[in-house]
């Protein structure tokens, strides 16, 4: 990362409460079952556009019923994946913690995911380079910290505060922690005691805690974050302000390394499905918006209310750009709070295949941030 973005993230810390960093087991909060649940095969187009069958009958999709997962929520709602297939079927599946998807990735049982950054670097530092790739990007941003404004009315109210991240070591565990350092607060990594108490609660049960009034507030993202305002909480901050074109990755593409050596020709088409899945949502920004609600509801049985997908909604950017060098700056956040050591993350990108496709499209290439397959 260059002196002036650098020079400009490091001045945004200073004005604002918290960054999300990518280095945990959840990327963003889930609304499903913790293990894996294998959804009905998405139907593939009947009619081939180059007349070619590709390499495998069936390709295993992961991903979370989540907003933040909006492509893949989409795109196999919508069938705009299952088109590209050329009578390769998808096998959905659905996951609730990045864990267990990369475990399901590991085992053999699932052959591309959407995941956060974190459970990706993770999955990647501990098996030396052998277990994934990162081939695409998926969405942006849709993270904000949300606060009481009875007890928090500007961010150094949050001093002496009970504030709430979903996980310890997580994405936004981990940018809290990093401004706190900034601030010159003092807060324990390991039990998130200090200057502020840093409370460790899952998504799911923080909108009971925020109600409650066992925490003053939350940095996490969405749908929970307006879950939060709309039981009475205010954004104090929209994280992505503190970034350079307000972009950071929030959520990825990775495929396991044996099925892009194998079927690499499947994995190209899933990336024509998402690259034009993006393209559909960009375009069609409400319909887009109620295909992820009906996804939502035939996953989990119920959909989000419209108090709370209409703010959610256009706080998340999907996007084909892995934003690498934000991984790249998140990696090192977390390296700086002592939650990790120091990873090698030369080769963690593969966008080989994500540049064919998009050069075919007559899109611009994304970069690997240097961190790419030589």
């Amino acid at each position: 990362m260059g002196t002036t973005r650098k020079t400009t993230l490091h001045r945004s810390i200073a004005a604002a409460a918290a960054l999300p960093l990518l280095i945990g087991a959840l990327a963003s909060c889930g609304y499903g079952s913790e293990a894996a649940k294998d959804e009905p095969a998405a139907k593939a187009s009947a009619a081939p556009a180059d007349g070619k069958k590709l390499s495998a009958s069936e390709v295993r999709i992961g991903y979370f019923p989540n907003l933040t997962h909006a492509t893949a929520l989409v795109g196999i709602q919508e069938g705009l994946i299952a088109k590209e297939l050329n009578g390769t079927t998808i096998k959905p599946q659905t996951f609730n913690a990045g864990p267990s998807e990369i475990e399901a990735l590991n085992g053999g049982s699932l052959d591309i995911g959407f995941i956060g950054p974190s459970p990706s670097i993770n999955a990647y530092v501990k098996s030396k380079g052998t277990d994934l790739r990162i081939i695409s990007g998926s969405a942006s941003g849709g993270v904000k910290l949300v606060v009481n404004p009875d007890k928090i009315k500007t961010l150094d109210d949050l001093k002496g505060k009970k504030i709430a991240t979903p996980q310890k070591g997580n994405t936004q565990d981990v940018a809290f922690l990093n401004w706190i350092s900034q601030k010159g607060w003092k807060v324990d990594p390991e039990s998130g005691k200090g200057d502020v108490s840093v409370v460790r609660t899952d998504n799911k049960v923080t909108p009971d805690a925020f109600k409650q009034g066992s925490i003053d507030g939350a940095w996490v993202p969405e749908p929970t974050a307006s879950k939060l305002v709309s039981d009475g909480g205010k954004v104090l901050l929209d994280e992505g302000s503190l970034w350079p074109e307000n972009k950071f990755v929030i959520t990825n593409v990775v495929v396991s390394q044996k099925f892009l050596k194998d079927h690499p020709d499947v994995v190209e088409a899933v990336l024509r499905g998402t690259v034009k899945t993006n393209a559909w949502i960009h375009s069609n920004q409400d319909k887009a918006k109620a295909s992820a609600n009906a996804a939502l509801k035939a996953l989990s049985g119920k959909e989000l209310e419209p108090a709370v997908i209409d703010p959610a909604w256009p706080s998340i950017q999907v996007t084909d750009d892995p934003l690498a060098s934000t991984l790249k700056t998140e990696s090192d956040w977390a390296v700086k709070a002592k939650l990790i050591e120091q990873p090698d993350l030369a080769g963690i990108y593969d966008l080989s295949l994500l540049n064919k496709v998009l050069k075919a499209a007559g899109k611009p290439e994304v970069s690997d941030a240097g961190l790419g397959t030589k």
